[in-house]
């Protein structure tokens, strides 16, 4: 098994908890880092070939030419978001049939994609160890009475602060401004530039209580677990990402007190809108397990990078996300209809003969009275989250379960709430004939099919079932096409339950 984390700090102190859980079991662990001398690395290769190390933590230093595993089964990827897709894709190519796991509380935009159009399992974590509190996140610009007193109540209190500031030169003077306005305060620093002893020495004796204010770069983001820590003052937080500050202030809040972080940045009205938007993301999205809504927001600001590449992030605000992931799932569905249409006759091809592979999704639109009333559900957002659980259903068990779980909570369902659950077995019915969209509109139904008039979709067995069932029905059914696009008019349909069992008679002809 290997872990991989970005920094050295950060492998040492997972070499420490790994040792200290599994002491009772037999297995080897080692550490690898650029802090490990000569020797050491030579012994670790050797003994990693051999396979007498059973689980290997280290940073990029694992992924070198001289590093090779003897049976690698497990990667552990710890901090994702601070690996780059290359190196990911050189660890997957260790071991082809390697299983990967990747931990972080801010996935990148690309993970986070991968995760939520399925390519990837996703689980989040959301409830908080114990005693646990939300840290007070506040916005303000560089003010030197506001970092005294940040730190004059963290001392009051005997704990420590994390100073973050990006520029190696400007730290010194940081140092020097908070020994003047607090002569009694410990300052250290600490910077990736230093020797990997002498840093590894600072953060040790900055766990040890040696000092009171560490003064460093970024380098404290990846895990670094310091409990006594609970104040974090960040200096020109314009210029960070929205996964880095949120990685940053989860430096502190690790224990039972109360934890506070102070973004410094120039006035907003000063700053560009992307920055903007992600000071506002992590000052209003402060509380536990809020890690995947700020990943969202990151996902949103900055695009969903490039699936086939390895672009991280892209271009996408101008869209929106819900709209480009429904071009993305159309453009995959056209792809395997028609250009593709071959490699997937063995695996689609059930689903071709009942027309479903041909349709994505169908969309409804109507002049009936079909929603949640007021009165049944009185508040908006309580009906707001209702209508989009409804919207991800598709199955008919899950709209009974939804159902019964309504009548347990607000009553008897109303006509108009009943008619929107029939929503669900309607599109489904659809989808499977081939119908992109529904109009339920002046007492008739509109069904529009696959737009393309050269899909095989035309010779399919569901689009013979249609024609079936206009002839058998003339009065009420009216074939047309208009624009290109072929649709059917079907007279008398005065609700979604006449329009459920019109489709059910379609589906049933043989």
């Amino acid at each position: 098994m290997a872990v991989l984390v970005p920094t050295t700090v950060l492998a040492y102190q997972h070499f420490k908890t790994f040792s200290d859980r599994l002491k009772d079991f037999p297995c080897k662990i080692d550490y690898l880092s650029r802090a490990r001398s000569g020797k050491d690395t030579t012994r670790i290769t050797k003994e990693l070939e051999e396979g007498k190390i059973n689980v290997l933590i280290g940073t990029h230093k694992i992924i070198g030419k001289s590093i090779k595993f003897k049976d690698l089964g497990l990667l552990i990827i710890d901090e994702e978001q601070k690996f780059g897709v290359s190196v990911k894709e050189k660890l997957r190519q260790i071991k082809v049939n390697v299983d990967t796991l990747t931990m972080t509380a801010t996935p990148i935009p690309r993970t986070l994609q991968f995760s939520l159009m399925g390519a990837r399992d996703l689980s989040v974590i959301q409830t908080p160890p114990p005693n646990r509190y939300p840290i007070q996140t506040e916005l303000h610009t560089f003010n030197e009475d506001i970092i005294a007193e940040a730190i004059n109540f963290e001392m009051s209190r005997n704990g420590q602060v994390f100073f973050v500031n990006n520029r190696i030169n400007n730290l010194p003077d940081l140092a020097a401004m908070i020994k003047k306005n607090i002569p009694d305060c410990r300052v250290c620093i600490g910077h990736g530039q230093m020797d990997p002893e002498k840093l590894e020495k600072i953060i040790f004796d900055f766990v040890n209580y040696d000092y009171d204010v560490l003064i460093a770069t970024t380098i404290i983001e990846s895990g670094i677990d310091i409990p006594n820590a609970n104040t974090i003052i960040i200096n020109q937080a314009q210029n960070f990402g929205l996964s880095d500050l949120h990685q940053m202030r989860g430096r502190v809040g690790r224990s039972n007190k109360k934890a506070f972080c102070y973004l410094m940045a120039p006035p907003l009205s000063s700053l560009t809108p992307e920055a903007k938007r992600r000071l506002q993301a992590i000052e209003n999205f402060s509380d536990l397990g809020s890690g995947i809504h700020i990943a969202m927001q990151d996902l949103d600001i900055r695009g969903a990078g490039n699936m086939l590449g390895a672009e991280q992030s892209g271009f996408i605000a101008d869209l929106g996300y819900e709209t480009y992931q429904k071009i993305l799932s159309e453009a995959v569905t056209e792809l395997k209809n028609d250009e593709f249409s071959e490699l997937y006759v063995e695996s689609s091809g059930e689903e071709k003969i009942s027309g479903e592979g041909f349709v994505d999704d169908c969309q409804l639109e109507s002049d009936m009275e079909i929603m949640f009333p007021n009165e049944y559900v009185p508040s908006s957002s309580e009906r707001m989250l209702l209508y989009r659980e409804l919207d991800g259903m598709e199955l008919d068990k899950d709209v009974l379960e939804f159902k019964t779980r309504l009548e347990d909570r607000f009553g008897k369902i109303p006509y108009e709430a009943l008619e929107l659950l029939r929503i669900v077995p309607l599109r489904r019915l659809a989808k499977r004939l081939g119908v992109e969209k529904i109009f339920l509109k002046a007492g008739n139904m509109t069904l529009f099919f696959v737009s393309n008039p050269e899909s095989p979709y035309y010779q399919s067995d569901s689009f013979g079932k249609i024609i079936d069932y206009m002839g058998k029905n003339p009065r009420i059914c009216n074939l047309r096409e208009k624009n290109g696009k072929r649709s059917m008019v079907i007279k008398n349909i005065p609700s979604v339950e006449t329009a459920v069992s019109v489709l059910q008679q379609i589906v049933v002809i043989q």
